[in-house]
């Protein structure tokens, strides 16, 4: 994802870049070299290529290009840390990342105190304009962040012991409120952004008109104990409530719960960042793929929002309020009244280029646009998202099938 190039970079610019990669090895603190290094399945990466990755992409796209007299820190790595930037050359595959263990952990760490270090005396002396890419770096390391956690999750939930990455808070089995429903009459709205307003990623852009009728958005995520009377209720096994690849994917895989849920000795718990714990009902539903988002609203008698319902509901919201990423910490979602924070929120709307959408230039402009095919986008934040990096015009997206992450559902109606 790419900033504006004429984008004005912030006075704290250098306050944000060092309490950013600050953070990334906070979360990184509790694991071992062989927690560091496993990868749980294709779509997750090991936390020290994360580490690494990051670390790559301000060499590359700063030090390299910029800064003269810059030497890599090792000729070697671009190929290993590089992620899918054609223009970056070959690259190494991504399903075996988890094959690689050197570099270790320690030699990572020690890479990126080497490129801090030469950024932050750089910094200064920078243009406007490269100073712009390093305030995209520090966006798309806070993404890492968000997928550092989903990944070390997807990791330890491999292990049979259901290790703990950190201490969780304690149980709550309260029930939710009842879902309560907000009307927003709709017409002639405005989505997106033409950029001046601060960071912004070009999938974003530009700002557009759209028809969008009156519509009720829940003041709610749904909740596990809603999602357990759909199981119970036969949601996994009645074909009218999937769509087509929907259903196929649930036979083809044998689902019949979201990812981490189990059952054991007849009853059900899930797997977190803190361990196993059992179904606590009144917290929202995690980890479930938009499939299982479209066919569970079915069941419920009303549907998922579209993204422009989504963004017109959220344009006065508070993008930093609800339960977001401050410390290193066993996220997970609690339940709140915010639209943002606990879980991305899937949406009814394809990932697709805006009117007049035009990527960047140069290979950071791989980022967005390539991807603009047969994904689905998702509103919000989740408990895993620095706060602060997201926003209403904010567009996630992942394919329909993808629920390692904190994804969950609110639900819409028509007015």
């Amino acid at each position: 994802m790419v900033a504006r190039a004429d984008e004005q970079p912030r006075p704290d610019l250098g306050k944000q870049y060092a309490a950013t990669r600050s953070l990334t090895l906070d979360l990184a603190a509790p694991l071992s070299d062989a927690d560091a290094t496993i990868q749980p399945h294709p779509d997750a990466s090991p936390a020290k290529w994360h580490l690494a990755h990051t670390t790559w992409f301000f060499e590359t796209f700063i030090l390299r290009d910029h800064v003269p007299g810059y030497s890599l820190y090792d000729e070697r790595w671009p190929y290993l840390f590089n992620s899918y930037y054609e223009g970056e050359g070959e690259r190494h595959m991504r399903a075996r990342r988890g094959m690689v263990s050197r570099p270790s952990l320690d030699e990572i760490r020690a890479y990126r105190a080497h490129v801090d270090t030469v950024l932050m005396d750089a910094l200064p002396q920078l243009p406007d304009e490269v100073q712009a890419l390093v305030t995209l770096g520090v966006h798309h390391e806070q993404q890492h962040q968000e997928l550092f956690l989903t990944d070390i999750l997807a990791t330890l939930a491999e292990n049979p012991l259901d290790p703990v990455y950190m201490d969780g808070p304690p149980l709550q089995q309260d029930n939710a409120a009842p879902m309560g429903w907000t009307r927003h009459e709709g017409g002639t709205v405005e989505i997106g952004t033409n950029g001046g307003d601060g960071f912004s990623f070009d999938c974003e852009r530009p700002r557009h008109q759209l028809i969008v009728p009156g519509f009720e958005l829940a003041d709610r995520l749904v909740t596990q104990g809603e999602w357990a009377d759909f199981m119970r209720d036969g949601g996994y096994s009645t074909p009218s409530l999937w769509l087509s690849d929907g259903w196929a994917w649930t036979c083809e895989n044998k689902i019949e719960s979201p990812l981490y849920w189990d059952c054991r000795d007849g009853e059900w718990s899930r797997f977190t960042l803190s361990g196993r714990r059992p179904i606590e009902p009144g917290l929202p539903v995690t980890h479930i793929n938009y499939f299982e988002a479209e066919a569970y609203a079915r069941w419920a008698g009303v549907r998922l929002p579209t993204e422009a319902e989504w963004e017109l509901a959220a344009a006065h919201a508070d993008a930093a309020a609800g339960n977001q990423l401050d410390r290193a910490a066993p996220v997970m979602p609690v339940g709140s009244d915010n639209l943002f924070g606990d879980c991305w929120q899937w949406t009814g709307s394809a990932y697709l280029p805006y009117p007049g959408f035009t990527p960047e230039e140069g290979t950071v402009g791989e980022y967005n646009g390539k991807f603009m095919c047969g994904q689905f986008v998702l509103k919000g934040a989740s408990c895993a998202t620095p706060r602060g990096h997201s926003r209403a015009t904010y567009r996630n997206f992942f394919y329909p099938a993808q629920r390692w992450q904190f994804t969950g559902v609110r639900l819409a109606r028509n007015a």
